[in-house]
């Protein structure tokens, strides 16, 4: 879910509808509602939301030190017109990017991606409910206990970590964990390795974090 601030409630509509077409779930709140739902928000509602946006109103400087004693979502301003005063004491505020309307649904949705990624790397892991995944060749943490795994899958738990909210194919998971000049090894056995891995998931997790579509190929959700 994302989350819109701005005093306009026609332009939080506008954005709402955008959302709505790409599949994404988005929220406009007047900065006074805001404040006042942000300081009353549960741990589970705050981790849902995937971005905070922060559009027109008088507050938007004072707006993202708020957010971060809350969360650790991408948050982006958005700028109506062009002005280096306004975009670096947006930044200088705490925002993670800065953008010029009109804006596409899915450029916003790019940069939430990236900045996601660049923090991901930064820590070094990522986490998926109560599992931490670490890049390094370390095996997953549960409830910070080792969560063992054998190299294929957690090369391919990796893997699909890294471009968490996209869909890879069969043949993208093989190249990633044997190499594009492997020739003595068959693309089937990642289905093996995939099923095992989700098996696994499911018994820790209670859940199967993985969707799977036949041509298709896998997605971390």
């Amino acid at each position: 879910m994302f989350v819109l601030i701005d005093e306009r409630a026609i332009v939080a509509n506008g954005f709402a509808s955008g959302f709505e077409r790409e599949g994404v779930a988005m929220t406009g709140f007047q900065p006074g509602e805001f404040t006042e739902w942000v300081g009353s928000a549960g741990k589970q509602d705050l981790q849902a939301i995937e971005a905070f946006l922060i559009g027109d109103c008088s507050s938007r400087n004072q707006l993202p030190r708020m957010i971060r004693e809350h969360s650790k979502a991408p948050l982006i301003a958005m700028n109506d017109t062009a002005s280096l005063e306004h975009t670096l004491e947006l930044f200088a505020a705490g925002v993670d990017d800065v953008v010029r309307k009109p804006v596409a649904i899915r450029e916003l949705l790019a940069r939430v991606e990236a900045i996601r990624r660049r923090v991901e790397a930064a820590q070094g892991h990522a986490n998926v409910g109560p599992l931490r995944v670490y890049f390094d060749g370390r095996d997953p943490e549960l409830d910070g206990q080792t969560f063992e795994l054998p190299r294929r899958e957690r090369r391919i738990l990796e893997y699909l970590v890294s471009n968490r909210g996209k869909r890879v194919t069969k043949a993208q998971l093989f190249n990633a964990i044997y190499g594009i000049f492997d020739d003595d090894v068959q693309e089937c056995v990642v289905e093996s390795h995939v099923s095992k891995l989700r098996k696994k998931l499911v018994h820790c997790l209670g859940f199967d974090p993985i969707d799977s579509k036949r041509f298709l190929g896998y997605c971390l959700t």
